[in-house]
């Protein structure tokens, strides 16, 4: 919807935003901002409910060419991460105009709740949500699409300086989700493994805070990467480990590296044990765990900074169909020892993930370990695509991701993880198969099957996002496609 958009100080804005609680009369504050009562008359308009998300249009005779009267919902449930929403209605209300500056002066409604509202927080949500619904992927459209309007820059500010600084940050998060969106909407032509190495190491050279290495070939054998080797040894796209790694200037004393892991299958047919019907279609979106991790790089190097060191392992390959393709009945064994009977090739994602758990505890000595992946359709069936699915033992990681969905608006659910499920994946003939011939606790499954992976002592989690990578429609501040979903919730938990 937009070319760019930025935080601009300077200048008259064309439009004004200002906020309205539901069954509310505008607040003093606001009303200063109205020199002729245009804005007045139209807060008393039926439309003007007060609804969360709703927007009235004022056209005053002087000052802005229009003031949206934003809809902020019920004062006393009022929540700013609700913002994130607001900011895409808004951001869609703005590109219908053609608007190219905006001032938001929410501060004067804000300031009527009787629990103080933190409005670098509100700011962050408002400037998360513009900057996720003016994503633009056009890149792919050839010459039978009409090229029509060209997206527009924008310019925001706003009259609050704590609000205005969150403005900052939140368009700076959703710079990192768009980058992980752009990434799973290529199609597996192009976003080939190779693509994606190329990809990460342009993102290292654009920041010197960050360094990417590529593990590829016969370092995979002798890193005794068996799950990439194996399930990506029938594709023409040699499967690879790519690491990147951001180096804050200075480290806090003490601070153990954390690791992110995410599943970057750039195309999934399922292997030998074939997708049928329709399963394949959208299957390049099977490398959204990775493209969060990159977003997450992205969004830390640029806004975070942590002083704290953060490496992401990609582990990229794709699952393909040839003489060389790996078999149910196959038994691998994985640099910690662990033997695996392949019962299911379309159970892949957690074959590389095992590699990179395996080469996190063993390389890298973290702190913590979060892995992200769209690993199964039973968390969809679990949780639809409210939630993503959250395993973790360690109290206090569990905390912090909490905290950091909190604040990111990327919801996770605690799902349950007992020595029970890990029996149900004993081998007759291995020590344990990637996948249990039941269907129960189908999600619960691919948890127990990484935790092979994963030392006693090391804090781990587990992110199935399954059912949250991707919308299928418009609504809030997403169109239909991918979401970038993880890229910001990992991004605050090195945050906070």
């Amino acid at each position: 919807m937009f070319s760019s958009i930025t935080v601009g100080a300077r200048g008259a804005a064309q439009a004004l935003v200002v906020g309205q609680f539901k069954g509310q009369k505008l607040d003093p504050a606001t009303l200063k901002l109205d020199p002729d009562g245009s804005v007045l008359g139209a807060s008393k308009r039926s439309e003007a409910t007060g609804d969360a998300g709703s927007i009235v249009v004022a056209y005053p005779g002087k000052g802005f060419e229009r003031v949206l009267i934003l809809g902020l919902g019920d004062k006393d449930g009022f929540d700013t991460g609700s913002l994130r929403r607001a900011g895409g209605v808004i951001g869609r209300a703005l590109a219908a105009a053609k608007v190219t500056s905006a001032e938001i002066a929410l501060d004067g409604a804000l300031g009527t709740i009787k629990k103080a509202v933190d409005e670098e927080a509100a700011g962050q949500a408002m400037g998360e949500g513009l900057g996720l619904i003016g994503w633009v992927c056009d890149q792919f459209r050839g010459t039978a699409t009409s090229n029509g309007t060209a997206p527009g820059k924008l310019s925001v500010k706003a009259s609050d300086r704590d609000f205005a600084a969150g403005l900052k940050r939140g368009l700076g998060l959703a710079e990192g989700s768009n980058l992980a969106r752009t990434l799973s909407q290529t199609p597996p032509n192009i976003a080939t493994t190779t693509y994606m190495a190329q990809q990460c190491q342009k993102l290292a050279r654009q920041f010197d805070t960050l360094g990417c290495r590529v593990i590829k070939g016969e370092q995979l054998v002798k890193e005794k990467l068996e799950g990439l080797i194996n399930v990506g040894k029938a594709s023409v796209h040699p499967p690879c480990l790519i690491r990147l790694e951001y180096t804050p200037k200075s480290v806090a004393k003490g601070a153990k590296p954390v690791v992110f892991v995410g599943k970057t299958m750039t195309y999934d047919s399922g292997g030998l044990s074939i997708k049928v019907g329709g399963g394949m279609k959208g299957m390049k979106r099977d490398k959204d765990g990775g493209c969060a991790v990159i977003g997450a790089m992205h969004a830390i190097a640029s806004v975070v900074k942590p002083r704290q060191k953060v490496v992401a392992l990609l582990m990229c390959a794709e699952n393909s169909i040839s003489d060389e393709a790996y078999r149910p009945d196959d038994v691998l064994t994985f640099r910690n020892g662990v033997t695996v009977e392949v019962t299911n090739t379309d159970a892949e994602g957690r074959l590389v993930l095992a590699d990179g758990l395996c080469w996190a505890c063993d390389k890298e000595r973290p702190g913590y370990i979060v892995d992200v992946a769209t690993l199964t359709g039973g968390i969809v069936v679990a949780l639809g695509s409210t939630y993503a699915g959250m395993w973790c033992d360690d109290d206090a990681l569990r905390a912090k991701v909490q905290e950091a969905s909190d604040r990111s608006g990327e919801r996770v659910w605690r799902m349950p993880h007992h020595s029970e499920y890990r029996d149900l994946m004993k081998s007759p003939v291995a020590d344990i198969v990637n996948s249990a011939p039941v269907r129960a606790a189908h999600p619960i499954q691919g948890a127990a099957f990484l935790s092979h992976f994963v030392e006693e002592g090391i804090p781990w989690t587990h992110l199935d996002i399954a059912g949250t990578h991707a919308v299928d429609k418009d609504g809030g501040e997403y169109i239909a496609g991918p979401t970038g979903f993880g890229a910001r919730l990992l991004a605050e938990l090195v945050a906070g």
